[in-house]
């Protein structure tokens, strides 16, 4: 597997006829986009400048709520696509374009399995995300600290299973590793939909349909855009489908190992800039310093 360094090995170097191709680049935020202190890399609006200027879309593809991502991007936010919720909520210039809600019963089965991890000692939380707000039960500061990294919108709430929202996603916050913890006591709900870890203290409970490659891919057809024209760039479990969904996918050098092995190249770390760097060099962009 290659890897996305200054110069680009021939192995992941188009043509000039691939690179003056591609038309979408697509990327996960945290663990990819983002270092590790969450931090926007330097030379971003740069970059996204000048695939404006080329006429590529870029595209946010986050686990992280729509408003989040919104306000991220506030100032270059026009036409770009916000793949959010782990592909549960896609929007574009504040129009819904594709959304997968869960059945309130199953909402309240989740919540409920939470409140029994709860009861039982284990330091974990649930996040409704409803497409208007996120909704939590616990108010403890440690909690809603680690909820405001990711949702700009939530409120604390006497039931979160009783929302008047449409509810696309029920994220769990594990103060443990949530991949050995909460995901494994969620394994009932496997069955019938995905349990998805997302990070290494969260876990999502989503709808079978949804994952961010579903949405990609739709919004692929939507746009008459082919996988031989997108690239994408992952870290985590909940981007597999997702690099499924483009020639030219990219995994972060700091990835989950079965990420690496699902993505055709590798890029630099997300602590090194990796995804401008490797954009800049596999599209030719005029801008330095990358």
């Amino acid at each position: 597997m290659p890897y996305s360094d200054a110069p680009l090995p021939a192995a992941a170097r188009p043509s000039a006829a691939a690179a003056a191709g591609i038309r979408l680049v697509v990327t996960d935020m945290d663990g990819t986009l983002l270092d590790d202190d969450k931090r926007v890399p330097e030379g971003l609006w740069e970059v996204l400048a000048r695939l404006r200027e080329r006429g590529v879309l870029f595209s946010p593809a986050s686990g992280r709520q729509y408003a989040t991502l919104a306000r991220e991007f506030a100032e270059v936010a026009d036409g770009m696509v916000f793949i959010a919720e782990n592909g549960t909520y896609v929007v574009r210039d504040g129009e819904e374009l594709s959304s997968d809600p869960l059945d309130p019963g199953v909402v309240r089965d989740v919540v409920a399995a939470v409140r029994r991890l709860v009861a039982g000692g284990a330091d974990v939380g649930a996040v409704v995300c409803g497409k208007r707000s996120a909704y939590v039960e616990r108010a403890d500061e440690a909690f809603l600290a680690e909820v405001r990294r990711y949702y700009v919108r939530h409120r604390v709430v006497e039931d979160a299973a009783a929302v008047d929202d449409d509810v696309i996603k029920v994220a769990l916050y594990d103060f443990g590793p949530a991949e050995r913890t909460t995901a494994p006591a969620l394994a009932s709900f496997a069955d019938s939909h995905q349990v998805v870890v997302s990070g290494e203290h969260w876990v999502d409970v989503m709808n079978r349909t949804a994952n961010k490659g579903a949405a990609l891919r739709r919004l692929q057809r939507d746009l008459g855009i082919t996988p031989a024209q997108t690239v994408v760039f992952g870290d985590y479990l909940n981007d597999l489908e997702m690099l499924d969904a483009a020639d030219w996918s990219f995994a972060m050098a700091n990835a989950h190992p079965e990420v690496v092995r699902r993505a055709r190249h590798l890029a630099p770390s997300n602590n090194d800039n990796g995804v401008l760097r490797t954009v800049v060099r596999l599209l030719d962009l005029p801008v330095t310093g990358l």
